[in-house]
């Protein structure tokens, strides 16, 4: 009854719309990252969508929905030449956020661009939060994600397919439990994974988008 209600409210939403700007923003190594920035009110935080330089299209009509949550967005390419040059983008990116709103940003990614957010994340106090779709050992082996999780104490909402769960689980929680990480497993199983969980040709992305509405308001609450 609950989810029967959510989407007749979600249906019923009149998308924000607002104009899309192609920004460039400077990066570690003489390096320049491409942005798509929406931008409805200077006052609003930030979501920052986080995906590969070449999959730019990878979240084309989400920022609409997002907006409609009273954020703006900036989505950013990332370099997959390194870890570390990733999160130089995504840290760069998070500066120029805050040249427009001082408030702490929340990072979006899947699968790779996932774990490169949960990295950013750590210890970083201009992150509110993370939403990982899909996330995995996509670092190593410099880096295990595994390991990241236990130092970020930013609430984290995290997702995947039916089939990548018990992974996910024991990725995020090992032998223990952790106060700040949602972990969200669907009812139906499909073979869409990380940000296509979301999309409308998913035909159980109603689950994901219930889900993720009661994070967005698990943060407001905490505010």
């Amino acid at each position: 009854m609950k989810l029967h209600v959510f989407l007749l409210i979600l249906n019923a939403f009149i998308f924000t719309c607002a104009a899309q700007e192609t920004v460039f923003i400077s990066a570690a190594g003489n390096s320049e990252i491409k942005a798509q920035l929406y931008l409805q009110s200077k006052s609003l935080p930030f979501i920052l969508l986080v995906h590969e330089r070449d999959n730019t299209e990878e979240y084309a009509g989400l920022s609409s929905r997002f907006m409609n949550l009273n954020y703006n967005c900036l989505s950013v390419s990332v370099r997959n030449s390194g870890n570390q040059s990733a999160v130089n983008d995504i840290i760069s990116a998070i500066v120029y956020s805050h040249q427009i709103c001082k408030k702490p940003v929340i990072l979006l990614g899947s699968a790779r661009c996932a774990s490169l957010c949960l990295l950013s994340a750590k210890g970083n106090h201009d992150v509110k939060a993370v939403i990982a779709l899909s996330p995995g050992e996509y670092l190593q082996p410099e880096i295990k994600v595994s390991e990241v999780v236990k130092a970020i104490d930013q609430q984290v909402f995290v997702c995947a397919s039916g089939s990548e769960f018990p992974y996910i689980q024991k990725m995020f929680f090992g032998e223990g439990t952790r106060n700040n990480i949602t972990l969200f497993k669907p009812q139906k199983n499909t073979a869409f994974h990380g940000s296509a969980v979301l999309d409308d040709a998913n035909p159980t992305n109603s689950e994901y988008w219930f889900a993720l509405m009661m994070f967005f308001k698990k943060l407001e609450e905490k505010q």
